[in-house]
């Protein structure tokens, strides 16, 4: 499909009239259109379709609906049906009373052009600069992040269910691409194993019945594997994706070798975050928070915060289960620099938090990175405190610390963590600490060469931590972080009103533009809000909790 830009004329004037009538107080859709006009223009996605075919359907159009469907809980199919049904979304598209509208599937093909052309972000960022062109967002003010997990759209499988339907999935399609070759080179007994999606209440009862069938899928996927790969077999066979799927899932889950074919037990398999955990999204994988675990994704959703403006999403991160808050705090930091967006304050809970990140923030991007981090923990024996790192005098000129009664220490090291962090050792010489009256209240170390042995991070980093671990003990540093807490809402309203925490697609690519619908689609709703006077809703509490506070 080609596409020739439209130029935006305004709603029809018997559209206008029409649906202004049958509906005096506005709905969502009539507002937006009136308060911020045509929010995307086809130019903006010129790069996304050729020049040559035949003509396209107005791709501007097609974003103010994929934004639409997810404010109101739409599959493709429904909101093609409410763009022929509904006056007031004729009247935000700008569209004639009696426009037939497009098939469903366009919008499928359009959400995959945006993918393919690296258009995933375009969406939020029309929205965003024309809500900075109205003055209701601005850069260095502050804003917050938090993220949530994201269930991908296929079920979770133990091990033996994985490797079953892996193999299964590789047979359904070699079935379907070459049934005569597949058909000599399986049995019957093929069939009953691999016929029905595999579950585990169809396994075999006991756990040494349960390991041989284990085993007897994983030397059947290698029987498929050899026959694929074999000389004599067409070679377009093993580009069927499903095969190098088997290909790659029997390399992590299985050994072969003289003794036969077995499982890969305990550190012998792939990490998670490079472990397949399912045949039909290749990209999600399994992780686990706070005891709990998912197979999937996770978002991070940034939104400013400043007070007398709109609470609008301004940065959206997608990331496969297995990843940390702490590794998304610099890319997220980098986005909104990207869009201009970069904030003054930026307020978050401690997974987002190192003293790393501290000092990057501040240095680079002039943002004071706003979080709790983990105190200097000392513990308590017979009622005495015992020495934090922060009783000892670090001069970090002549690389030596002095303890709280007075020595030196004798050696400094520097070291790098297993994560590449540098770090330095220092170390107390064992004869200074043995004879201390207050060695109880300072080291555990037993007798030896050393005593008392401390690990600083480079001194920005330590300077900036310790700082951190002082201020955030007083009520005004409390008072200030209390604002995060109003992230937590943002999420709650985007799993309620939006279903971000099941994807609708497979892949991460597709997911992550999810998503960006979904903060665009959170975004108009609270920009309809606030024109409208709407005032933000209250925490709930139970009616026990109620009683409770009234009492």
């Amino acid at each position: 499909m080609s596409l020739e830009p439209q130029v935006d004329h305004g709603v029809p004037e018997l559209t206008a009239r029409v649906v202004r009538a049958a509906f005096p107080k506005g709905t969502l859709a009539i507002r937006i259109r009136e308060a911020l006009g045509p929010l995307f223009e086809d130019q903006s996605f010129l790069e996304a379709f050729p020049a040559r075919g035949r003509p396209a359907i107005s791709p501007g159009a097609l974003a103010l609906v994929s934004v639409l469907q997810y404010a109101e809980g739409h599959a493709d199919r429904q909101a093609a049906d409410q763009v022929r049904a509904r006056m007031d979304w004729k009247f935000l598209l700008g569209l004639e009373l009696d426009d037939p509208g497009f098939d469903f599937s366009v919008l499928s093909d359009f959400r995959s052009r945006l993918i393919e052309h690296g258009l995933e972000e375009k969406v939020l960022d029309l929205v965003l600069a024309r809500c900075c062109e109205l003055g209701l967002l601005r850069a260095g003010g502050r804003q917050r992040t938090d993220s949530t997990h994201v269930l991908a759209a296929v079920r979770v499988l133990n091990r033996m269910e994985f490797v079953g339907e892996i193999l299964r999935a590789a047979l359904e399609a070699l079935a379907a691409a070459a049934p005569q070759w597949l058909a000599g080179q399986v049995t019957a007994d093929w069939v009953e194993r691999y016929g029905a999606r595999i579950d585990s209440y169809r396994f075999p009862k006991g756990e040494n019945v349960r390991q041989k069938w284990a085993e007897q899928v994983g030397r059947d996927g290698f029987t498929v594997l050899e026959a694929v790969f074999s000389p004599v077999a067409p070679g377009w066979l093993r580009q069927i994706p499903a095969v190098e799927v088997l290909r790659r899932a029997w390399v992590e889950q299985y050994h072969r070798d003289g003794e036969g074919v077995r499982w890969r037990e305990g550190k012998d398999l792939p990490p998670a975050r490079h472990r397949l955990s399912s045949p039909y999204d290749l990209d999600a994988r399994y992780g686990t928070k706070r005891g709990s675990g998912w197979c999937g994704y996770k978002t991070h959703l940034s939104e400013s915060c400043d007070d007398g403006l709109p609470h609008l999403i301004t940065h959206v991160a997608t990331t496969d289960a297995t990843v940390t808050d702490t590794e998304m705090t610099e890319e997220i930091h980098q986005g909104l620099a990207v869009q201009e967006l970069t904030p003054g304050e930026h307020v978050v809970d401690a997974g987002y938090v190192t003293a790393a990140h501290i000092v990057t923030a501040h240095t680079e991007g002039g943002i004071e990175l706003l979080g709790p981090v983990g105190l200097d923990t000392c513990h308590e024996q017979h009622g005495e405190e015992h020495f934090a790192q922060s009783a000892f005098a670090i001069d970090w000129q002549a690389r030596k610390v002095t303890c709280p009664q007075g020595v030196t220490s004798t050696s400094w090291s520097d070291q790098r963590k297993a994560s590449g962090t540098p770090i330095a050792r220092v170390r107390f010489a064992a004869q200074d600490c043995d004879p201390c009256p207050l060695r109880h209240r300072c080291t555990k170390a037993a007798n030896g060469k050393w005593g008392r042995q401390l690990t600083l991070l480079p001194r920005a980093q330590q300077e900036a931590l310790d700082a951190r671990r002082q201020e955030q003990l007083t009520d005004e540093w409390q008072e200030r972080y209390h604002v995060r807490a109003g992230v937590e809402g943002t999420i709650s309203q985007a799993v309620r009103r939006t279903g971000i925490r099941h994807t609708r697609y497979t892949s991460l690519p597709k997911t992550h533009l999810g998503h960006v619908l979904a903060a665009t689609a959170i975004n108009i709703i609270r920009l309809d809000a606030w024109l409208t006077g709407t005032p933000l809703g209250e925490t709930r509490t139970s009616h026990l909790a109620r009683l409770e506070l009234a009492a």
